[in-house]
């Protein structure tokens, strides 16, 4: 059924304008500071902070950055090892390996593809300074078990939250369980100012340093707040501040979260309703999130019954004009994780699921016509 609508291609994302960005982009400049540190940049921290129960936030110009700035304020560096899953995006390891740190992949866990926990007593070391999990698709690792393990260990905790924000773990929100924490705000993200990101102050003893490692190892902030009278390089650090103008179209999406998160959890659901018959008849697994963690509804993605049927079933939705797309090949297997000593075969589920997954279009714009034309699609297919 067309319902007399043109069959428009269906991308897997799409940036959408949901609340008041461009009206915050126009007093950005108008207010004559669109360069980082300024009136929306703070206005973010502010509703980030509140998101997140009070929690301090520095904003960044990206996830990555603020990766960086976690294993600058820990001091990590040549003969530190950081534990992190193997499923998950190069930033993830580039942070700690940019400092001399030697990245350690953990395998994923079957139901929630995040890091397994159970894994992590044989992987800690002696060596051991950090336990990097992943919130993948925004669904909570094991965040107590992680936790509790990290503290007998004297190891600190850095939450990669890039998927995860409005996410909860029996209770408490994503981002406020590790030492630190850091989010994204890139394009695919569910709020996007196109590049962007922040990083998560949880031990308010890093804060101070946190600020001058944000402004290039200066202690920049504290001038502008009349503390010093003059501002010098103390510090280590580089230009991570977050363009004002950048700010200002996040605020536009902070502001309309509630309206955003709603209608990504519909699309989810729309998803899983429809297909809830489909995939076990023909070998396919569903997102699976455990009673305890409430999603954020980042991504909807499929397992398909082994990477032949995932690479037809990409070109089955093609043809039919809807994008979908695989996700990360495993750190271990790539020529950068071998450097570091690792191997394919080293984490048979995450090489498994990588080889098998297919994620879905989802964005603020999918209309009810979208998606019954993508569950059509879907439903279609025969592995």
């Amino acid at each position: 059924m067309t319902d007399g609508r043109e069959l428009a291609p269906i991308p897997f994302n799409r940036p959408c304008l949901v609340g008041r960005e461009l009206e915050h982009v126009a007093d950005s400049f108008r207010r004559m500071q669109i360069s980082g540190d300024g009136y929306f940049t703070k206005r973010c921290q502010e509703q980030l902070s509140s998101f997140l129960g009070g929690a301090s936030v520095l904003m960044t110009s990206s996830c990555t950055h603020a990766l960086e700035m976690t294993a600058l304020l820990l001091d990590l560096g040549p003969g530190d090892e950081v534990i992190l899953p193997a499923f998950t995006f190069v930033s993830t390891a580039n942070a700690y390996a940019l400092r001399g740190a030697t990245p350690i992949f953990c395998d994923s866990r079957p139901d929630t593809l995040n890091l397994d926990e159970r894994l992590l007593p044989d992987l800690v070391s002696e060596r051991t300074r950090a336990i990097v999990p992943v919130h993948y698709a925004g669904v909570a690792c094991a965040m107590d078990e992680i936790c509790e393990l990290a503290d007998e260990s004297g190891i600190s905790v850095i939450e990669d939250n890039a998927h995860g924000l409005l996410g909860h773990y029996r209770g408490r929100p994503l981002g406020t369980l590790g030492r630190l924490a850091t989010l994204s705000f890139h394009e695919t993200k569910n709020f996007t100012s196109g590049e962007g990101g922040a990083v998560v102050l949880n031990d308010p003893s890093l804060i101070d340093r946190a600020e001058i490692l944000r402004e290039k190892g200066t202690d920049r902030s504290r001038f502008f707040r009349g503390e010093v009278d003059k501002y010098t390089w103390v510090d280590v650090g580089s230009s991570y501040l977050a363009s004002d103008l950048l700010a200002a179209l996040l605020l536009g999406q902070l502001e309309a979260a509630e309206k955003v998160q709603a209608r990504r959890e519909w699309i989810w659901s729309s998803y899983r309703t429809a297909l809830a018959d489909w995939a076990p008849d023909h070998g396919v697994t569903l997102p699976f999130v455990p009673e305890d963690c409430q999603t954020s509804h980042h991504l909807f993605h499929l397992l398909l019954p082994d990477v032949a049927s995932r690479d037809r079933f990409i070109a089955h939705l093609s043809s039919r004009g809807i994008q979908s797309v695989f996700h990360y090949v495993p750190l271990n297997s790539s020529p950068m994780g071998e450097r570091f000593g690792a191997r394919a075969g080293d984490c048979p589920v995450a090489e498994d699921v990588a080889a098998r997954l297919a994620r879905l279009p989802l964005f603020y714009d999918l209309d009810e016509f979208d998606l019954e034309r993508i569950a059509g699609a879907v439903c279609s297919f025969r592995p």
